[in-house]
C-alpha cells in the first residue's frame, strides 16, 4: 500500500513510525514532513494547507490511503477533497472538523446537548465583551473562536489581564479572523486530562489517557507552549472517571455531531478537567494531540492502519483496539527562548540507540546533517512497567542528544508521580 500523511511535526512522525509496522505498507509520503521524518518516509515539499497540491500529488502517485493529521487542513476540507478523487482518508470532513475550528460552535453544541463544560458567553463586539468583564467572575478564560496554533486561549487571573486578552484578540487582531468572535468562560479547577479517541461516528474507543505539560518552565511556570512533554496513562483518570466520561461526554458528543448532520470519523480529542463537580470538557480537537500522540501510540498494541481503516469504513465496533498495560513518558527538547524567539540551524546529534525513541518536530536536513528549525525540536519517549521508570529512561535518553541552545523541562511526570500523595 502507498500511504500519504499530511503534516510535518512530531505527531506526524509518531503516526508514520506506527503505520510502518504494518507489513502491507510499501511507501509513505509525508507532505511536507521534516528532516527527521525523512528517515521514515519520503518527504514532499507540499504544505499541509495546500489542498490543491495535496490532492494533485495523491492522484499522481495513486495513493491508496491518506491520514490528515493537523487541524488546519482538516478545517479547510482536505479530507473532503481527497475523498472526492477517490482516496479514502483517516480524519473528519470539513463540516465535522468545525468542532475544533470554532469554539463558539463547540460550546453551543455542548450547551444544546447537555454535555458538561464551563459556563460561558459569546461576543462579536469588543466593547460588549469589555463591559461584561467589569462584573464577570475572575479568574476567567478568554478564547479566540478559531484556530490560533494552540495559543488562542488566555487564562486571565485578573480583570486587567482579561481586558488585555480582549484587546489583543479582537482589536489588535493577534490571531486575525480567528478573533472575530470570542468565548469568555468560567475558570475551572482540577487536574487536566487528555483523552484521544478513535470514532467512526457510532462507536467510540478511547485511547490511553495522558497528561500534557503546557508551560515552558519547571513547576508549570512561564508561558504556554504547544506542550513540553507528556505522560500516559494519567493517574487522575480513574476507571470511575472514565466510565462517567463515556456516559456523559464521549458518546453524547459523537451522537450530537451525528444529529447535527456532522458525523465525525477520525480521532476526536477530549481535553478534560476533573472538577469537584465531575469531569467537564475544556476543549475538543478534531485530530491527534501533540505531544500526546508521542506517548499514546507507542503503547498501542493493535495495528494502527487496521484501526484507522475501520474508522473510515465504519466498522470500528468489530475491530480490536488493544493498548499495552505500560507507562510512557515523552520529554520535549526545545530551542532556548521558545515559545517567543529562538535561534535555528544548530546541528543535532542523536546516538543510534536513542533514534528509535525519537520523534522529530522542528528539524531540517542541511547538507546531510540534521539541524534545528523550530521551537520544539524533538520528543524523546520511553515506555516501562512503571511511570517512574519511564520518566527516568526518557531523561536518560534525552541527555544523550546534543544540539546548540537545547532546552527542556526537568519535571515532566512529577505531578503524575505525586498523584495520591
Amino acid at each position: 500500500m502507498k500511504l500519504l500523511v499530511v503534516g510535518g511535526g512530531g505527531r506526524e512522525h509518531a503516526i508514520i513510525k506506527k503505520l510502518k509496522e504494518n507489513p502491507s505498507v510499501e511507501k509513505i509520503y509525508a507532505l511536507p514532513g521534516n528532516g527527521g521524518i525523512a528517515l521514515d518516509a519520503e518527504c514532499v515539499n507540499i504544505g499541509a494547507k495546500d489542498i490543491a497540491g495535496i490532492t494533485a500529488f495523491a492522484k499522481e502517485k495513486a495513493v491508496d490511503y491518506a491520514v490528515v493529521a493537523p487541524d488546519d487542513p482538516l478545517v479547510l476540507g482536505c479530507v473532503d477533497a481527497l475523498e472526492a478523487i477517490g482516496v479514502p482518508c483517516f480524519g473528519p470532513r470539513k463540516n465535522a472538523a468545525i468542532i475544533e475550528g470554532s469554539k463558539v460552535f463547540s460550546k453551543n453544541l455542548m450547551k444544546k446537548y447537555g454535555i458538561p463544560t464551563a459556563s460561558y458567553e459569546v461576543f462579536d463586539d469588543a466593547e460588549k465583551a469589555l463591559e461584561y468583564l467589569k462584573t464577570a467572575p475572575i479568574p476567567t478564560v478568554v478564547k479566540a473562536d478559531g484556530l490560533a496554533l494552540g495559543k488562542g486561549v488566555i487564562i486571565a487571573m485578573t480583570r486587567e489581564e482579561a481586558c488585555g486578552a480582549v484587546q489583543s484578540i479582537m482589536r489588535d487582531r493577534q490571531f486575525g479572523d480567528s478573533g472575530n468572535q470570542i468565548v469568555i468562560e468560567e475558570y475551572l479547577e482540577g487536574p487536566e486530562v487528555s483523552v484521544l479517541s478513535f470514532t467512526d461516528g457510532e462507536t467510540v474507543v478511547p485511547m490511553v489517557s495522558s497528561m500534557d505539560h503546557k508551560r515552558a518552565g519547571d513547576g508549570d511556570t512561564g508561558l504556554n507552549t504547544g506542550g513540553m512533554g507528556t505522560v500516559a496513562p494519567n493517574p487522575f483518570y480513574t476507571d470511575a472517571v472514565a466510565a462517567e466520561c463515556m456516559e456523559k461526554i464521549f458518546l453524547p458528543t459523537v451522537r450530537a455531531m451525528k444529529a447535527e448532520g456532522r458525523e465525525f470519523r477520525g480521532c476526536l480529542y477530549f481535553g478534560l478537567m476533573i472538577t469537584a463537580n465531575g469531569p467537564k470538557v475544556i476543549e475538543y480537537n478534531c485530530r491527534f494531540g501533540d505531544p500526546e500522540t508521542q506517548v499514546v501510540l507507542p503503547l498501542l498494541e493493535s495495528d494502527l492502519l487496521t484501526v484507522m481503516q475501520a474508522v473510515t469504513a465504519g466498522t470500528l465496533k468489530d475491530t480490536p483496539v488493544v493498548f499495552r498495560k505500560e507507562n510512557a513518558c515523552c520529554v520535549v527538547l526545545a530551542s532556548a527562548g521558545y515559545p517567543v524567539s529562538y535561534e535555528k540551524g544548530y546541528e543535532i546529534s542523536i546516538p543510534g540507540n536513542v533514534l528509535p525513541h525519537v520523534y522529530v518536530a522542528g528539524a531540517a536536513e542541511k547538507e546531510g546533517r540534521l539541524v534545528t528549525s523550530g521551537g520544539r525540536v524533538l520528543g524523546v519517549t520511553a515506555t516501562a512497567d512503571t511511570l517512574a521508570d519511564a520518566v527516568k529512561e526518557a531523561y536518560a535518553l534525552a541527555d544523550q542528544i546534543t544540539f546548540g541552545n537545547k532546552y527542556f523541562r526537568h519535571d515532566i511526570g512529577q505531578r503524575a508521580l505525586n498523584c495520591g500523595k
